[in-house]
């Protein structure tokens, strides 16, 4: 193998795991296609980036970047993952994806289709029809794309070619055409039930039973009815499937909010507890002057007389006195430093002398 291309390969796979979305890009459809169609795995569904980047570059357990902690994993937070692995496909049938560059599609934008144009592409049609009955496939597949070229808004030729793609095994060359066909007419069979055979032999047990009983629904055809029967189960089981790791997913979720309300419940009450506490922390070193723990009890005859005196109620508001009462609280001594503020003294006086504290 020729080094130089060998080291390109290298730096390619350093840059696919470095940024794995690179894999999306469209001219690397046929990278895609190969890797679905080669890796052996027992449910056949599409690759995201992060799956495919982990089959090329499986994390290591000691790598920084694998997200390991060395300790065990919580296996109830793993179970659904996990189960991924139980179901079991029979894949009997199933081929290699093909990954040829992507066949000529025709001018479908740009191109002013003439009545000569179209009377060629028929020609080409009925003579590609021909050679495939003979069994020409190479012959019938040139003769397609050439009535394509022509006239590249006809739904049917891309169908046709399908067909021939499916007898050359090249699945995905098949759903190419399909799409375009489908994209030009909707509402014919022929797309669909050829994308159904080429999803069959990809192994797609899903989208080639949506693909054939679409076709079946549009016009009823024996042979996409019989491979329909045939993918159909296999679609539901992993229908079914899927739904049994949905629900666990959700039953996990709804475990995991539930713990959350909890603890945020806890640490509201303990947050309470706290605040009570800090709360009579406070008031067991300040309050009312003249009182053991800094306040009077509220059961003492008189206090809700004068809670009630508006002189008391006016000076509370103030944020001065308030500031001033608190001092004079934390150290009856601090007094002093008020001597000269008549408000301050007023409502010191008035308290001292209402609960007996002393006179200052």
């Amino acid at each position: 193998m020729d080094p130089r291309k060998v080291s390109e390969l290298k730096a390619f796979v350093q840059l696919c795991s470095q940024n794995p979305a690179v894999l999306h890009l469209p001219e690397l459809d046929f990278l895609r296609a190969w890797l679905q169609g080669s890796v052996t795995v027992r449910v056949h569904a599409p690759f995201s980036s992060s799956s495919l980047s982990s089959w090329l570059f499986p994390p290591c357990s000691s790598c920084p970047c694998s997200g390991a902690t060395g300790h065990s994993a919580d296996p109830e937070a793993t179970t659904p993952e996990s189960e991924e692995s139980e179901l079991e496909i029979d894949d009997d049938g199933v081929i290699e994806a093909d990954v040829d560059e992507p066949q000529e599609m025709g001018d479908f934008e740009n191109l002013e289709v003439t009545e000569e144009m179209m009377d060629q592409a028929n020609e080409k049609k009925m003579e590609a029809i021909t050679a495939l009955g003979e069994g020409e496939l190479e012959k019938a597949l040139d003769l397609f794309t050439e009535a394509i070229k022509l006239n590249p808004r006809l739904a049917i030729l891309y169908a046709k070619r399908a067909s021939v793609y499916i007898r050359m095994q090249k699945p995905n060359a098949a759903v190419r055409d399909c799409d375009r066909a489908i994209a030009i007419n909707p509402d014919s069979a022929q797309p669909y039930k050829w994308r159904g055979k080429a999803h069959r032999l990809l192994g797609h047990w899903e989208e080639a039973a949506r693909d054939l009983a679409t076709a079946c629904k549009l016009d009823y055809d024996e042979e996409a009815s019989m491979m329909l029967k045939e993918v159909q189960p296999k679609a539901n089981k992993i229908i079914e499937h899927r739904r049994k790791y949905e629900r666990k997913r959700e039953e996990r979720e709804v475990r995991e909010r539930k713990e959350r309300v909890k603890k945020a419940k806890e640490e509201h009450e303990r947050a309470q507890r706290e605040e009570e506490a800090r709360q009579q922390a406070a008031g067991s070193h300040g309050g009312f002057p003249g009182f053991p723990g800094g306040a009077p009890p509220f059961g003492m005859p008189g206090l809700g007389d004068l809670l009630k005196d508006p002189e008391v109620l006016t000076a509370m508001k103030d944020p001065e006195v308030m500031a001033a009462f608190q001092d004079v609280a934390q150290n009856p001594a601090n007094i002093a430093k008020y001597q000269s503020n008549p408000k301050i003294m007023a409502l010191i006086t008035k308290l001292s002398a209402k609960f007996g504290g002393p006179q200052p």
